[in-house]
């Protein structure tokens, strides 16, 4: 499904389930010693999903080590994302060449749990989420501002090196496109010659999930 939602440059794989074996190396075997076995089986199938992904780019198999803020460090000329939630695992990569950023997530297609929707969203977007809901209440449109803005962070952090608090981006999701957009509300990092302002992205409802995409190509 994923692969619906991104440009083509990009290699994507998914999972709906843990039922394929997946091998770790020593440093990520590491990284478990006290995971419960939730945990463990969504990282493997997780680094499996990139493992092949990047086989899809000609890399061959080298250990995913989390960096300082558990972000994956991708081998150099890769941007990439990673995504796990109950019933599905996800990893896009592409070539810096190609696109310079990726961010995808996934959410279970389910309303968000009580009192998270006031700390995550700006008044204006919680605004907008009570209209499309008006519209359309069959889409949990909560859990999806929810989705569009781990996709927003995931695709900052690589550029920017530093925190984005949900309150630093403002989404405008668009319904009969099946797109939304992230207007950044401090400075971003430069792409290029130029600031960064915001992202574009796409997302879906399909199979229970919810899920959300951003690429950013090089600079023209």
């Amino acid at each position: 499904m994923i692969e619906r939602l991104l440009a083509p440059p990009a290699v994507a794989v998914e999972a709906f389930d843990d039922s394929v074996p997946g091998l770790l190396f020593p440093e990520e075997e590491a990284l478990l010693v006290n995971s419960v076995d939730k945990r463990r089986r969504e990282f493997v199938t997780a680094r499996r999903c990139a493992r092949e992904a990047l086989a899809g780019l000609g890399f061959p198999p080298a250990p995913l080590l989390p960096g300082p803020k558990r972000e994956p460090r991708w081998p150099a000329g890769v941007a990439g994302s990673i995504t796990h939630c109950e019933g599905y695992r996800a990893a896009a990569v592409a070539r810096t060449t190609d696109l310079v950023t990726i961010g995808i997530d996934a959410e279970p297609h389910q309303p968000l749990p009580p009192g998270v929707l006031d700390a995550i969203a700006l008044p204006s977007e919680i605004a907008r989420l009570a209209r499309l809901a008006a519209v359309d209440p069959s889409v949990c449109w909560d859990r999806l501002l929810f989705c569009a803005k781990e996709a927003v962070y995931k695709s900052w952090f690589p550029l920017a090196r530093r925190w984005l608090d949900f309150h630093e981006a403002e989404i405008d999701i668009a319904p009969a496109t099946g797109t939304f957009t992230a207007t950044l509300l401090v400075p971003g990092p430069l792409v290029g010659d130029a600031p960064l302002t915001g992202f574009d992205g796409r997302w879906l409802v399909d199979r229970g999930l919810l899920l959300a995409a951003i690429t950013v190509p090089p600079p023209a």
